[in-house]
C-alpha cells in the first residue's frame, strides 16, 4: 500500500495539484467525445449474448452459409373479428409489396397467409440488419405501420416475430445512457446536499464522478473500437450506474476523512495528504474487490455476462483513480470555504462522531452476542423467501413492463396460426446422413406434422427446419427442443446440432446455472483473500464474507416476494443471481473494508472493543449516506421498461440497504464486540487485550483522536 499511498498523495501537493487537475481536463476533453460513440459499437447481435460452447451458438455460425446470419423475420399479423374480407386481403397484399422494396428486406416477403378460422392474416419479412443493426428495428417498426396500405375500420394489424420483439427492446434501451445518467444524478445530489448540508460541496463528488464516468466510457470506446472488447446494451447501461454510484461512494469516504483531519490540521495540503494517508489504502481495497469481483465475469459461459466484465471493471478502475487524484485536488484548490456554512475549523471538535452512531454502539454492546444472534435469525427468515425466486428465464410476454404492441401481435398469432411461426427449429447436420436426421426430426413430437423443410447442401452441410406446435418462448417448447436433440444426436456420424430461438433459450438457462456454480465461489474466494491481505488476519474476514452472503439472501427474499406478491413479475431472468450476487458481494463488502479498516486503526490504539465502537461512530453517517447513493443510483434501473433491468435494480437497491443500515451497523458490529480481539486472528493484533469503553470520554470526543 506504500506505493498507492505516494502516489494518492501527489494531489496535496501545493504545485502538483494543479499537475493533477490539468491532466483530467485533457483526459476530459479527449474521452468526451469518444465516449459519445459508445453506443455505436455495442455489439447486440445474437452470438454476443449467447453462451458460446453451446449448440445453439453452433448452430448459428454453421447457418451462414444457408442464410443472412444477420437476418431476423419480422410477422406483420392482422385481424378482424368478424372476419377477414376481400378488402383486407387486397390491403395486406399491397403492403407484402410495399415491404419487400424497404432497404432492409432483400428476400421475397411470404404471404399473406390466411388462417383457417378465417379471421385473420400475416406477412412474414425478411429484415437484414446488417452488423450491428439491432437499432435499426424501431424504425423499421415504425415504417411498416406509416407505410401500410389504408384498411377498412376493425382490421388491426401488430408488427410481432423476432423482429417486432426486439424493436420493442432496442426502444426500451434507446437513450438508457443518458435517461440513468440523469436519474443516477438527480438522486446523488438530493443525497449529497442532505448529507453535506451545503450548497457547493456536493459539486466536488459530482464532478469527480462524472469525469470518471467519461473517462471510463472514452476507454471503453476505444477497446471496443480497436481492441475487440464487446460492449452491449446491457452492460453500456449498468455501466453508467455502477461508475456514478461507486465513484460518489468513494468520494463520501474521502470527504469524511479529509473533514476530520482539517480539525487537526492548520494547513489544507497537510490535511488532505494525512486523509489519502488514511482512507486511500480503503478506497483501493474496496475498489480492487469490486475490480477483481467484476472480472471474475469473465469465466460465464455467457457471453453477455463475460463481455459485462471487463468493461465494468475499467469503469471501477477509473472511479477510483479520479477519487484519489482529482477529487482530492479539487477540494485542496477550492479550500475550506468549500465547506460552508458547516466549515471545519482547525482545532474544533466534530460533534458528528459522538452522536447517533455512537449511541447505536453504546446500545449494541451492552448484549452484543444477544443482539447478533437475533439479527442473524431475522435476516435468515426473510432468507426463505428467495425459494418463491423463478430464476428460469422469462418468456417475451412477461419481459416487459407493460404490454407493447409485438406481445399484442404475438397473442393474436398464437390465436389463430400455429404458435411457432416466425420461429422455427433449427437443425443442421452433415449432408451424409442428413436423410436420417430429416426422418427424426419429422417425427418428433411437438414439431408440426408437414412442416419440415431442408435447403440443399452447401460446404458438406444440410440445414432443415421445422415448426413448433407451442409457443416458441414456452416450456413446452423448450422439452420439444430436447427431444428433436435426443433424436437427431442418435444419427449415427451425422454430427446433427439443433438451434433456433427456443433452442437459444434453453441453452441460456443451463449456461446461467453453471455460471452459478462456478463463478459465486470463486467471487467468494478472492473476496476473502483480498480481506485477509488488507486486514492481515483470518476471522474477521472469514466474518465479513459470511455478513455479505447473508445478507446477499436476505435481500434476494424480500425481492422474490415483491416480485411475485406486489409487482406481478412472472419470474426472473437466468442471469440475476449470478449479476446480483457480483454486485452485492463486491459492492456490499465495500462497507465492511470501510468499516474494519476504520477498525483495525483503531484497536490497535484502544483494543478491538472500544475500536469497534470509534470505528462504527466515526464512520457511521459516510458509510450511511455511501448506502443511500449506491442505492438510489440501481434503484433508477427499476424504472426502465424491462423486467431483467428492474429486478437487478430492485435487488441491490435492497441489498445495499440492508447491508448498510443493519448488517454493517449491527450485525457486524455486534460480532466485533463478542469476539473481540480474536476477530485478527492470527496477527499480532489478536493479542492485544480489550480495553473497556469509557463512557465520559466517547462522549468527550475521544472517538476523532
Amino acid at each position: 500500500m506504500v506505493g498507492v499511498r505516494r502516489i494518492a498523495s501527489i494531489p496535496a501537493g501545493r504545485r502538483t495539484k494543479w499537475v493533477v487537475l490539468a491532466f483530467w481536463v485533457v483526459v476530459l476533453a479527449i474521452a468526451g467525445p469518444l465516449a459519445g460513440k459508445l453506443t455505436s459499437v455495442q455489439k447486440n447481435d445474437t452470438v454476443n449474448w449467447l453462451p458460446g460452447s453451446a449448440e445453439s451458438t453452433q448452430v448459428y455460425k454453421l447457418a451462414g452459409p444457408f442464410q443472412n446470419p444477420d437476418e431476423v423475420p419480422a410477422v406483420v399479423v392482422y385481424q378482424r373479428a368478424s372476419g377477414i374480407t376481400a378488402a383486407d386481403q387486397a390491403a395486406a397484399t399491397a403492403d407484402a409489396k410495399t415491404f419487400g422494396t424497404f432497404d432492409l428486406v432483400d428476400r421475397a416477403v411470404v404471404g399473406p397467409i390466411r388462417s383457417k378460422d378465417g379471421r385473420a392474416l400475416e406477412l412474414l419479412v425478411p429484415v437484414n440488419l446488417g452488423a450491428n443493426g439491432w437499432n435499426k428495428l424501431p424504425a423499421f417498426v415504425k415504417d411498416v405501420s406509416e407505410k401500410a396500405a389504408p384498411h377498412a375500420a376493425g382490421l388491426t394489424v401488430y408488427v410481432t416475430g423476432p423482429a417486432g420483439v426486439s424493436a420493442d427492446f432496442a426502444k426500451a434501451f434507446a437513450g438508457i445512457d443518458g435517461a440513468l445518467l440523469y436519474a443516477a444524478l438527480a438522486v446523488v445530489i438530493i443525497i449529497l446536499l442532505v448529507t453535506y448540508r451545503s450548497p457547493i460541496l456536493w459539486l466536488m463528488p459530482v464532478i469527480s464522478a462524472g469525469v470518471a464516468l467519461t473517462a471510463a466510457q472514452g476507454v471503453i470506446y476505444l477497446l471496443a473500437k480497436h481492441a475487440g472488447l464487446t460492449v452491449n446494451g446491457q452492460s453500456q447501461g449498468i455501466l453508467t450506474v455502477l461508475v456514478f454510484g461507486a465513484s460518489t461512494d468513494y468520494a463520501l469516504l474521502l470527504v469524511a476523512r479529509y473533514r476530520e483531519e482539517l480539525r487537526r490540521h492548520a494547513d489544507r495540503h497537510e490535511a488532505m495528504a494525512a486523509a489519502l494517508h488514511r482512507a486511500g489504502p480503503a478506497i483501493s481495497a474496496s475498489g480492487a474487490t469490486v475490480i477483481v469481483g467484476m472480472l471474475c465475469l469473465v469465466l460465464a459461459e455467457m457471453n453477455s455476462t463475460a463481455s459485462m466484465g471487463p468493461a465494468l471493471a475499467i469503469g471501477i478502475a477509473v472511479g477510483v483513480l479520479a477519487t484519489l487524484t482529482l477529487l482530492p485536488a479539487l477540494l485542496v484548490i477550492t479550500g475550506r470555504w468549500v465547506f460552508w456554512p458547516l466549515r471545519p475549523a482547525y482545532g474544533s471538535v466534530d460533534r458528528s462522531a459522538t452522536g447517533r452512531w455512537a449511541h447505536v454502539g453504546r446500545l449494541i454492546a451492552r448484549r452484543p452476542r444477544a443482539v447478533w444472534v437475533t439479527t442473524v435469525v431475522i435476516l435468515g427468515a426473510l432468507a426463505f423467501g428467495i425459494f418463491q425466486l423463478n430464476a428460469k428465464g422469462l418468456s417475451n410476454e412477461d419481459s416487459f413492463v407493460g404490454t407493447p404492441d409485438s406481445i399484442v401481435g404475438q397473442r393474436v398469432v398464437d390465436k389463430h396460426f400455429v404458435s411457432g411461426t416466425g420461429a422455427p427449429v433449427v437443425v443442421i447436420s452433415k449432408a451424409d446422413g442428413s436423410a436420417a436426421v430429416r426422418a427424426a426430426f419429422k417425427g418428433t413430437a411437438g414439431i408440426v406434422p408437414g412442416t419440415v423443410t431442408a435447403t440443399p447442401p452447401r460446404n458438406g452441410y444440410t440445414y432443415l427446419e421445422g415448426t413448433l406446435t407451442d409457443g416458441p418462448d414456452s416450456t413446452a417448447a423448450q422439452h420439444t427442443v430436447d427431444r428433436v436433440r435426443g433424436a437427431v444426436h442418435q444419427v449415427p456420424g451425422a454430427d446433427a446440432k439443433v438451434g433456433g430461438s427456443t433452442a437459444v433459450q434453453l441453452d441460456v438457462r443451463r449456461a446461467s446455472a453453471r455460471d452459478n456454480k462456478v463463478i459465486i465461489p470463486v467471487v467468494l474466494l478472492v473476496v476473502f483473500l483480498i480481506l485477509a491481505l488488507l486486514l492481515r488476519a483470518l476471522v474477521a474476514p472469514l466474518v465479513l464474507v459470511a455478513t455479505v452472503v447473508l445478507s446477499f439472501l436476505a435481500a434476494f427474499g424480500i425481492s422474490a416476494i415483491l416480485f411475485n406478491q406486489v409487482l406481478g413479475f412472472k419470474g426472473a431472468d437466468t442471469g440475476l443471481p449470478l449479476l446480483v450476487f457480483v454486485f452485492l458481494v463486491a459492492l456490499g463488502i465495500d462497507y465492511n473494508i470501510f468499516l474494519a479498516t476504520r477498525v483495525h486503526e483503531e484497536a490497535k490504539k484502544y483494543g478491538t472493543r472500544r475500536g469497534a465502537l470509534i470505528g462504527l461512530a466515526a464512520t457511521g453517517a459516510v458509510i450511511t449516506s455511501a448506502g443511500f447513493v449506491l442505492a438510489g443510483t440501481f434503484a433508477v434501473l427499476a424504472t426502465l421498461p424491462v423486467v431483467a433491468f428492474a429486478e437487478v435494480g430492485i435487488v441491490v437497491a435492497l441489498g445495499v440497504l440492508l447491508d448498510t443500515l443493519i448488517v454493517r451497523s449491527v450485525l457486524v458490529t455486534a460480532l466485533n464486540l463478542d469476539i473481540g480481539r480474536w476477530m485478527w486472528w492470527p496477527s499480532t493484533l489478536a493479542q492485544k487485550r480489550d480495553m473497556a469503553p469509557d463512557e465520559a470520554e466517547l462522549k468527550e470526543g475521544a472517538l476523532v483522536e
